[in-house]
């Protein structure tokens, strides 16, 4: 009989060693990583690409050869816009309170809003309506940013003249982060016409040169990346609302509620009601504002019954 391992055949044996081997990573599917995270590479793409089959790969290179072509070449330029775009303005850097609930209901929503539009046109637009609307949705993405720029500021006056005099100096500290992003998408966007512009004038400047065409395209690529950054950067800073979140949790979604009216405003004043019997148009003029406000005021009472987010002192 032995006690504490002392005994005529001594302790046992320690373990066999077995080194520690991690686990690889699982593997996430390309469509995943185009939506949310970093793009792969040109030679993952084509490497993905090489299981279709070669007869496949003949028909699209003798029917779209200049647009297969052209999208293999801006592939890597678009690729390195998006990932400074989401370097410079995170995705997910805005927000201090995240509800997945509010999220999903919100993407809900969106597809729902979309489909009841096209169901709209479809049934009661005519051909210059299909145009106007095209024109809409394109003015709509080009002063977005502007219109944020506008009415943040009315927005977060009246947010901290709300708040608590002891909390004013920090909250007006905190708008630094927030000033940082506009200056920068300002710049940005204000760059892209410029060096569109000097490209062409330089591809200009270069008629008759051997390798004019190639040194066009290459004058030519500054601006396009620009351009991408810009495009890349605008869902996140009208999401985000330049970032402003630090500031008070209820900003976005407060921005978002007084964007969306004066969005409808200008729709209204631009282009009049929607096309269809004066009923329909009346709700799909209102119901979508009204529908978006209703969710940002959702997230303002969770953020309230939550997390004990005051609009008030």
């Amino acid at each position: 009989m032995s006690h504490g391992g002392n005994g005529p055949y001594g302790p046992p044996p320690p373990p066999p060693y077995r080194p520690y081997v991690p686990y690889p990573p699982p593997h996430t599917p390309l469509w995943r990583r185009f939506r949310e995270d970093e793009w792969p590479t040109l030679r993952e793409v084509l490497r993905s690409a090489s299981r279709i089959h070669a007869c496949l790969w003949i028909v699209a290179l003798c029917c779209f050869g200049p647009t297969v072509v052209g999208l293999l070449i801006c592939y890597p330029l678009a690729r390195s816009a998006r990932t400074q775009a989401r370097r410079v303005f995170p995705p997910s850097a805005h927000l201090r309170i995240h509800f997945p609930d509010v999220v999903r209901i919100q993407r809900n929503r969106a597809w729902a809003a979309l489909a009841a539009t096209f169901a709209l046109m479809v049934a009661y637009a005519s051909p210059d309506d299909w145009d106007q609307a095209i024109q809409q949705f394109a003015l709509r993405m080009a002063i977005s940013p502007w219109l944020l720029l506008l009415s943040a500021p009315l927005v977060i006056t009246v947010i901290i003249r709300l708040a608590a005099p002891a909390a004013r100096a920090g909250m007006r500290a905190r708008l630094r982060p927030s000033l940082r992003s506009a200056l920068w998408y300002c710049g940005a966007f204000a760059a892209t016409p410029g060096l569109f512009v000097g490209g062409f004038y330089l591809s200009y400047q270069l008629d008759g040169v051997t390798l004019a065409p190639l040194l066009s395209i290459v004058l030519l690529l500054p601006a396009l990346w620009m351009g991408l950054f810009v495009a890349f950067a605008s869902p996140t800073v009208v999401r985000s609302a330049f970032r402003t979140a630090p500031v008070h949790a209820a900003l976005p979604a407060l921005l978002t509620g007084v964007l969306v009216w004066e969005f409808a405003a200008i729709s209204l004043v631009m282009g009049g009601l929607p096309p269809g019997p004066t009923p329909l148009a009346l709700i799909a003029a209102i119901g979508g504002p009204a529908t978006v406000s209703a969710l940002a005021w959702w997230e303002i009472h969770r953020l309230r019954t939550s997390h004990g987010v005051r609009l008030r002192a």
